[in-house]
């Protein structure tokens, strides 16, 4: 308890169902905010989210005149300690009130946790594992979130420096504009890398048969091309099993390029999708009664306009030799068939000079930076 607020630990369905709901009232008029999927919500939250197998996690929420006003997630990940030698506690859905006593006693409740489990240092915004949102929005708060990122307020980038956070990473996002036709240097390195590697462009019109020959091997590769970035702990075969199912059976096939060597080794893909954001407005979180019918237009690409590139991923020693052109001019002529205009990068470390540089032939505009936080405890 802080003076009028009372801060609660969420224990049960009906509390875990109002840590859900808060952002619903606290964006209610915002025309940026996405609502992501309660039901998914519920799943990465709850045992069911195989990163509970490695992680801690407790969540609070904080009333003030019995309102809801806050909410936090602490979660320690003991593989990324383990792995990253830290003893970090991470912090994850923190959502507040322009109140700094109201962020500063979810932020101290989540230290406190931390502390009482040994940990010395305090990191975020970051979900249980890099699947899950990243980073407080600090720049583009007049552009339209995506379906896999976080929107805040700007106040949220002053509250962490009051409560003495230091910048840990950034990432960048950009606009990227389709070209009407491939870039000329794209069309020039890809047929050269091809011939070269004697390199295979692979799609599939069957999601059954495109996880019985490669689901494993696609996040296999991304374990091994994401290693070296920020946090990043290489998925369990529980978590691989969990996404295979979960998500490759609902992508638009036209949209997945996978490039394979001579013997068909996976060496690169590339994963997009149609942009659900309008829809997830429209559906406000929910599959019924009507959010289906939002969803099912958006991902057949009905009065949308925008993609978002889910998965780039290349095997590390075949980085910088062209695959990412061969991949892109494949999938352009796509793009322009469906009559995309636009396509989000989702966040990318700024640091990333190698995934940074895959954009220099297009039009761009680097339109939203967002941040995660940290600092000793």
């Amino acid at each position: 308890m802080n003076g009028n607020l009372i801060i609660k630990k969420v224990s049960g369905k009906k509390d875990l169902k109002k840590f859900i709901l808060f952002p619903s009232k606290l964006y209610k008029n915002n025309n940026y905010w996405i609502p992501p999927f309660i039901s998914d919500e519920k799943k990465t939250l709850t045992a069911v989210n195989p990163a509970h197998d490695f992680c801690d996690v407790a969540m609070w929420l904080v009333y003030k005149n019995n309102e809801t006003v806050g909410r936090i997630a602490g979660i320690i990940n003991h593989r990324a300690n383990e792995t990253w030698n830290k003893k970090d506690v991470r912090f994850g859905w923190f959502d507040f009130i322009d109140d700094i006593e109201v962020s500063r006693l979810l932020v101290e409740t989540v230290i406190n946790w931390g502390k009482g489990n040994g940990m010395t240092n305090i990191c975020g915004p970051l979900g249980f594992t890099d699947m899950d949102y990243e980073g407080t929005l600090i720049e583009g708060f007049d552009q339209l979130s995506t379906m896999a990122t976080i929107y805040n307020y700007p106040y949220y980038a002053h509250h962490f420096e009051t409560l003495g956070f230091q910048k840990a990473v950034d990432w960048i996002e950009y606009k990227i504009f389709i070209p009407e036709s491939i870039p000329d240097k794209y069309k020039r390195i890809s047929q050269i890398v091809q011939d070269k590697l004697d390199l295979k462009i692979k799609k599939y019109t069957s999601s059954k048969k495109l996880i019985k020959d490669y689901g494993q091997a696609i996040f296999d590769l991304v374990n091994e091309a994401y290693a070296p970035l920020y946090g990043y702990v290489p998925l369990t075969q529980k978590q691989i099993d969990y996404y295979i199912k979960t998500y490759l059976p609902m992508i638009n096939l036209k949209m997945v390029t996978l490039i394979t060597d001579s013997a068909d080794n996976l060496l690169g893909v590339g994963i997009s999708m149609p942009s659900m954001a309008k829809a997830l407005q429209k559906a406000k979180g929910r599959l019924f009664p009507f959010g289906w019918y939002h969803l099912l237009k958006a991902i057949k690409g009905k009065n949308n306009n925008t993609l978002d590139l889910l998965v780039i991923a290349i095997k590390p020693e075949y980085q910088n030799k062209g695959i990412n052109a061969l991949l892109f001019s494949d999938l352009i002529p796509v793009y322009q068939q469906l009559g995309f205009k636009y396509a989000e990068s989702n966040p990318e470390l700024e640091i990333n000079e190698k995934i940074k540089s895959q954009w220099e032939y297009f039009e761009t505009q680097q339109h939203k930076r967002r941040r995660a936080f940290t600092k000793e405890i």
